[in-house]
Order: structure tokens, then sequence, then C-alpha cells
């Protein structure tokens, strides 16, 4: 393969699976001058092949890989296997955004905080790539099932609405003017790994087919509402000790709530996701009645 297809090669494959969000990102990853990339990637742009911010049509790509010789389908040929790349990155950098908000109030850094927020514009901009993808690989393989596909658009939203959840926790670290009281902050801490450990082993449940975590993912879930519980109480005998003369007090507590809050519904999403899962690979359908009115 000629040196100038490889590099396009590279280049395409590194926006299917690596979710650059920029061209100067695709230069620095394989160490090329951007505007070698825009010469190489203006074509495809030109004709469809690339579209949107750096979504690749699933068709023109194997009509111009196969033009460059050597041509290997996306990772052993399968829609969904590319699909699961995809879920995979972005449940990734939501875990690493979730890591970077929580950091943000332990070390009162504004730096990592703001750097959690500008993750999350990334991790909307990957909702949006699979979604396409999804739609793109459902009209060219007609032995797809189309009701299976959305679950991969679902479980792509419901990471967008976790990483919405890291920012509230960032915004936290930004507006906050007062220390924690510790003993809210060890509840929090336990909330924080807590929600890490539900988002893990939710997403290897659908990406892995794991759908006996169900048990522990449930354990978990019942584990973090009793934080929430106690660390609620711990907040409303500090506000029962508290003068709200001053806004800025009065703000904390409100932020502090969403905090707690944003921990709990990162829960809650993630038993989301363990659903999505069972019914994905087991083929047993969600409950119509919303969570919250369930029984136990």
């Amino acid at each position: 393969m000629a040196k100038k297809n490889k590099t396009l090669k590279d280049i395409l494959d590194l926006i299917l699976y690596e979710n650059p969000s920029t061209q100067d990102e695709i230069a620095s990853r394989l160490g090329i001058s951007r505007r070698y990339v825009t010469q190489l990637i203006q074509p495809l742009i030109k004709d469809g092949t690339i579209k949107r911010a750096y979504v690749i049509d699933m068709k023109s790509y194997e009509e111009v890989a196969e033009s460059l010789g050597e041509y290997v389908g996306p990772k052993d040929d399968s829609g969904n296997v590319l699909i699961n790349d995809m879920l995979y990155n972005m449940s990734k950098h939501v875990h690493s955004q979730l890591e970077m908000s929580f950091d943000a109030i332990l070390e009162s850094d504004d730096d990592k905080a703001n750097k959690a927020l500008e993750m999350d514009y990334t991790t909307n901009n990957m909702v949006e790539k699979i979604r396409t993808s999804v739609e793109t690989i459902a009209s060219i393989n007609y032995h797809s099932e189309f009701s299976k596909s959305l679950l991969y658009n679902e479980v792509a939203y419901d990471l967008e609405r976790i990483g919405d959840y890291c920012a509230h926790i960032a915004k936290f670290a930004i507006n906050d003017i007062y220390e924690v009281n510790e003993s809210i902050l060890k509840k929090l801490k336990k909330m924080y790994k807590t929600a890490q450990k539900m988002l893990r082993l939710s997403m290897r449940a659908f990406l892995d087919a794991r759908t006996e975590l169900k048990d522990d993912i449930m354990e978990l879930e019942e584990s973090i509402h009793i934080l929430q519980s106690k660390a609620i109480n711990l907040i409303a005998t500090q506000m029962a000790e508290s003068s709200f003369d001053e806004k800025e007090r009065s703000n904390y507590f409100i932020y502090l709530f969403r905090v707690i809050k944003a921990f709990e519904r990162i829960g809650d999403i993630s038993v989301e996701i363990m659903d999505v899962a069972i019914e994905f690979h087991d083929n047993i359908p969600r409950p119509t009645t919303p969570r919250t009115f369930r029984l136990n």
C-alpha cells in the first residue's frame, strides 16, 4: 500500500475508533501536519464519506478502504462490534469524566472542574457519532433486528446523561467557597466509589453479555440509596446549626444536595443500562412501570 493511502486509511480508522474532535487532534495522534490531514480528507468531506463532526458513512468507508488496497473490514466485519467499540470508548471517557469531576472537589481544583466540563462536549459528540453509525449500519444490514439496534442508542444516551450529572459535580467544585464537612465528605467518597462500580458493571453487562451481574448491581443500588439518606441527614444537621444570613451559604447547601443527587442518579442510570443489557442479550423486555413505583 502506498504511503499516502496508508496514511489516509490510518485517518479513517482513527475517526472510526478514537472519536477525534478536530483535524488538529487527528494530526497530533498520527504525527503528521494538520495541512496534510486536510489535504487527504477534504475530497471525502466533499463527497459525504466523512460528515458532520468527523462521522464516517459506512458504505462509503468500505468503498474507499477497498480502493486503498489491503482492505480489512472494521474489526471482523461486524457492525455490532464497531458500535461496541464506540460504546466502550465512550464509557471509558465518561468514567474519566466522573473521576475528574470528583477529584476537583477533593482537591478544590477549579482547573480540573473546568476540564471535566470540557470533557462533556466530547461525551455529547460521541453520542451523535454512535447514533449516526447505528442508523447507517441498520440501513445497510438487512438481517439486523432494528429494535435491538436502537438499544445501542439508548445506552449511549444513558452515558450522556451520566456525563450531565458529572457536570453537576464539577460545578460544585467551581461554585463552592466552603470546605465540605469531613463526615459528609466520607459519605460522598463512598457514593462516588459505588457509582463508579455500578457504571463499570452495567457496561460489562451490556458489552460482554454479563447479565448475571444484575444481582451485584441491585445490591450496590441499595447501598447508594442508604448512603444518600445518611448524607442528607448529615447536611440537614449542618443546616440546622448554620446561619443563612449569607446567600453564599444557602447556595452551598443547594449545590451540595445536587452532588448527592448526581451520584444517586448515576446509580439509577446504571441500573437502567443493566435492564437494557438484559433485554438485548436475554430478550427479556424491560418493565413498563417506572422504577420509582416498582416494589422491591
